[in-house]
């Protein structure tokens, strides 16, 4: 007996009927698969800083081009109805590789002796993070989430504590609290239902008509 291929299921967007592809779960794998590795490389690396201090320094810069590497996976398949948003973001994020590219070649040091002993250098690399708490806003506005509405004061907070001279206790409590929700937030993720990072698929066909018809 030949079973029947199984319907896709139709959902209702705000502006028209849509369906979920396989391609646009597999995005949205991929956009989480990112944030779980840069989740967990930035836990490790903050977890070497806290209870390893000097001896494990060496380590943290192939750990954040990790993490600055599936950041920007993320940032590729994230669904963003607000293109320029998007864009900015995305550019955040490259803006903060280069900057953190050139420190990394330009010194004998380890990248993050330089950003600790020259707190000047947040503005560069800050962007990295930047870009990141643009993820962290995204899903507390969309979802909710209690860890990423944490995350989205803390990440400035301690970026720019450390520039203005914050007290270092603080500044590792902070770090230790940003590392745990980013860990939360990625496990939550990776255990969500697919299509609602997928979100209203009309809005963007909308939107992409709309920029097309504004160009003509």
């Amino acid at each position: 007996m030949i079973e029947q291929a199984t319907q896709p299921e139709v959902y209702q967007g705000q502006f028209g009927d849509f369906t979920i592809t396989q391609g646009d779960r597999q995005g949205v794998v991929i956009y989480r698969g990112g944030l779980m590795v840069a989740a967990l490389s930035f836990a490790i690396g903050t977890g070497l800083v806290l209870w390893q201090g000097s001896q494990a320094i060496v380590l943290l810069t192939p750990l954040y081009f990790c993490f600055w590497a599936a950041l920007g996976v993320s940032l590729w398949m994230i669904h963003i109805y607000l293109k320029p948003l998007h864009l900015a973001l995305q550019a955040f994020w490259a803006i903060g590789g280069v900057a953190s590219l050139v420190l990394a070649l330009g010194s004998s040091e380890p990248l993050a002796l330089q950003v600790y002993q020259h707190p000047i250098t947040i503005l560069g690399v800050g962007f990295t993070f930047a870009a990141l708490t643009g993820i962290f806003f995204k899903e507390a506005f969309c979802f909710n989430r209690l860890e990423t509405k944490l995350l989205v004061p803390i990440v400035p907070m301690l970026l720019l504590g450390h520039l203005f001279n914050l007290s270092g206790q603080w500044e590792a409590a902070l770090l230790g609290v940003w590392a745990v929700l980013f860990v939360v937030f990625a496990i939550r993720k990776a255990i969500q239902q697919i299509p609602p990072d997928i979100g209203d698929k009309s809005v963007f066909e909308y939107l992409k008509h709309q920029s097309g018809a504004q160009s003509l």
